[in-house]
């Protein structure tokens, strides 16, 4: 009896403290309709390139139903005093760094677009659904410039992910993601300074 009662503290202790840890404690996601590397890299809070790393993924497309690794799992957190460093390594993800690691720099020529236009299905080449995802800042670029998926900082723009392609674009030429038709025409087109970042 007194070890039923200790295994049992034990167990509600070790589910107590583990708990903490959220979504660090869910190691596989399954792959829904309108998904791609980019959100659910951003949901889980780790990068692109350790999806593709830990799924062994060649490319940045994905298909529903997929089952994805989106924690190492050699990562564990041991208790809550831990968690400020894991929010340290956090905010050195793209859109919160303080400092940049930045692999290129160089002038491109930058228009806009939106995704309500007539035509336009809203969902770019690596499948980010930018409908649902208004806010998702997003280029389209040259892949044989900068390749799809890599992170990057646009001037005047922000931080941003290349998860689009198109017809216009080739060479050093960009076209930058706006929510409305008005943002993309205020916007124009103007030469900025790019930052390609690891």
């Amino acid at each position: 009896m007194k070890k039923l009662i200790m295994t049992l503290i034990l167990t509600i202790a070790l589910l107590v403290s583990g708990a903490n840890e959220g979504l660090a404690a869910t190691s596989n996601y399954t792959v829904k309709k309108g998904n791609s590397l980019y959100t659910i890299a951003k949901m889980h809070n780790v990068s692109i390139s350790n999806l593709k790393s830990w799924n062994n993924l060649k490319s940045n497309i994905i298909h529903p139903n997929m089952k994805l690794k989106v924690s190492s799992t050699t990562k564990v957190v041991k208790k809550a005093s831990t968690s400020k460093k894991v929010k340290k390594s956090a905010a050195k993800t793209p859109s919160r760094s303080d400092s940049d690691n930045v692999v290129k720099e160089f002038t491109v020529s930058a228009s806009a677009f939106t995704a309500n236009c007539n035509g336009c299905s809203g969902i770019t080449k690596t499948g980010i659904n930018l409908k649902s995802n208004p806010d998702v800042k997003v280029i389209a670029v040259d892949p044989s410039v900068i390749k799809l998926g890599t992170k990057v900082y646009v001037e005047g723009y922000g931080y941003a992910i290349a998860g689009d392609t198109g017809g216009a674009i080739k060479g050093n030429k960009i076209d930058v993601f706006f929510p409305t038709k008005g943002e993309a025409y205020k916007w124009g087109r103007k030469d900025v300074k790019i930052k390609i970042l690891n």
